[in-house]
């Protein structure tokens, strides 16, 4: 029987100029995918490798000849012949323009990729003077895992993405308000015990300033216990290296466990336990009695019946030896 594999077309290339270097990408790559191919970081607070960019920090952008406006460059395509500028006086007088609306209404103290960009771009936060409005309110403790600290918030949406349908799907967090007010709330502003909240951690783990926080965490800087792990915001996925620190997040688990046994229907390869053994009959000399084998065996676990279940050749010779599953 012939069997048909398609091959999807392969994707063309583009070719743009970044700061005056020539770079080649696939077609529908972004700018900021430009750049870091040439080993040009821009600074992001809004954006990250698994979240739909939103567009709202306005912190990456960068001008691009020919166009009218200063562009996000976590979103916009790479187009043939672009001609980009990321370090132009126009795009550092808004870098700073941004750092300081934020630096001047929101606590930036546990944000240390937010202070690297206020003196990257010598941004003066006082500069609106001390009546400047901010969004300073009391810390939200409602429960014994996570902390909510929205005077630290600076709406980047990045929680609400991964409580959504980039990552959870749960929705138990959106944006509520309008204009200045606008901020971060559950459904009906209830406390998050009430909501529909089931403690993923992955709105802690893509939040940029801290404002969301586990509660061991916030306990110990309150005591002012020095942390000795401390993940930079870019190093939040399990196994990407710290760039401030060189320590590797890596996944803890034994030999013999299942990875996952939550809603989904997995299943993953585990080694048998060490005392299971199976009654079989044996051929030659030894077929008139029985005797135990100890035999490797492959075990998948069932997340939704909450048991092993255990296959091979010798199976239906087990079960019929009187061995129950």
């Amino acid at each position: 029987m012939t069997q048909t594999t398609l091959l999807a077309a392969p994707k063309r290339m583009v070719e743009l100029t970044v700061d005056g270097e020539t770079v080649r990408v696939l077609d529908g790559s972004t700018i900021l995918d430009a750049c870091r191919m040439l080993g040009n970081e821009q600074p992001t607070l809004c954006y990250g490798d698994t979240l739909t960019p939103v567009n709202v920090c306005r912190v990456c952008v960068v001008e691009v000849e020919g166009a009218r406006v200063l562009v996000p460059s976590c979103s916009r395509r790479a187009e043939e012949g672009m001609v980009v500028h990321t370090d132009s006086e126009r795009v550092r007088l808004s870098r700073r323009l941004v750092m300081e609306l934020l630096g001047s209404s929101v606590d930036l103290s546990t944000a240390p990729a937010a202070l690297e960009y206020i003196d990257e771009y010598d941004a003066d936060v006082g500069r609106f003077g001390p009546d400047a409005a901010t969004v300073a309110q009391p810390v939200k403790i409602d429960n014994d895992l996570y902390v909510r600290d929205y005077s630290k918030c600076i709406l980047c949406y990045k929680c609400v993405s991964a409580c959504g349908e980039d990552h959870q799907n749960t929705f138990a967090i959106a944006v509520a308000g309008r204009g200045f007010g606008a901020h971060i709330s559950t459904e009906l502003d209830v406390t998050l015990p009430e909501s529909a909240c089931v403690y993923c951690g992955n709105c802690i783990a893509v939040c940029p300033t801290g404002a969301l926080m586990s509660k061991a965490e916030y306990d110990k800087r309150a005591a002012g216990t020095v942390l000795r792990r401390r993940l930079h915001p870019r190093a939040a996925r399990t196994g990407q290296r710290d760039r401030q620190r060189h320590v590797t997040a890596r996944p803890r688990r034994h030999r013999g466990q299942p990875l996952h046994q939550g809603p989904l229907r997995l299943q993953v390869r585990a080694e048998p336990p060490a005392d299971l053994v199976r009654r079989v009959r044996t051929s030659g000399a030894q077929r008139r009695g029985v005797h135990f084998a100890r035999r490797r065996t492959r075990r998948t676990w069932s997340a939704y019946e909450g048991r092993p279940t255990i296959s091979n050749r010798k199976t239906k010779l087990a079960q019929a030896d009187g061995w129950r599953m």
